[in-house]
């Protein structure tokens, strides 16, 4: 019982911080050193598809691995 509440005390602080966390303001106006105009971010538009395919990839990777290694588990066992 002493874990149970532990671990949903521990949850509770952990989502209440994230909470805070996003409730902070705006950041200041730039001084112009990136060259956009108006406060945005430095690289506003940078494509960010490159790593999702990357991610995708390497976790299809990972899963047939997985899946391929069970197979020869299961052969292993049925001889």
């Amino acid at each position: 019982m002493k874990k149970l509440i532990t671990k949903i005390a521990l949850l509770s602080v952990f989502l209440i911080a994230s909470q805070i966390l996003l409730a902070q303001g705006p950041p200041p106006p730039s001084g112009g050193g990136h060259g956009a105009g108006g406060n945005e971010a430095a690289g506003g538009g940078a494509p960010i598809g490159g790593g999702l395919e990357i991610l995708i990839t390497l976790g299809l990777v990972y899963g047939g691995k997985k899946i391929y290694n069970r197979f020869q588990n299961i052969q292993k066992l049925e001889e």
